[in-house]
C-alpha cells in the first residue's frame, strides 16, 4: 500500500461508501465519468491524494467532494464520512 502518498481511485470510492463494490467504482472510472481536479480519469488505478477534488455521478446525483483522508479500510458509514467533504451535490 502506498500509505499517506495516495490510494487507488476505485478503492477510495469504495472505502468512502459511494459505491457498493470496487467493481462498480471501477466501471464508473472506465466509463470516463469521474473527474479529478477537473480532468477526466478513465483508469481505476489512478492514484488520488488528500486534497484532490472528485466529481462523479451516483444514480441521478452528481457529487463534488474533496478528499480529507485516505482511509485504511471500508468501515462503517460514520467512519466513511470522515474521508471526504461534500463541496457540491446536484440532483
Amino acid at each position: 500500500m502506498k500509505g499517506a502518498d495516495g490510494i487507488r481511485l476505485d478503492k477510495w470510492l469504495w472505502q468512502a461508501r459511494f459505491f457498493k463494490s470496487r467493481t462498480l467504482a471501477s466501471k464508473i472510472c472506465a466509463g470516463g465519468k469521474v473527474r479529478v481536479g477537473g480532468e477526466v480519469v478513465r483508469k481505476a488505478h489512478y492514484v488520488v491524494r488528500v486534497g484532490d477534488v472528485l466529481t462523479f455521478p451516483r444514480g441521478r446525483e452528481i457529487f463534488v467532494v474533496r478528499i480529507e483522508e485516505l482511509g485504511t479500510r471500508r468501515g462503517p458509514a460514520t467512519e466513511a464520512e470522515t474521508l471526504y467533504f461534500i463541496m457540491e451535490e446536484n440532483t
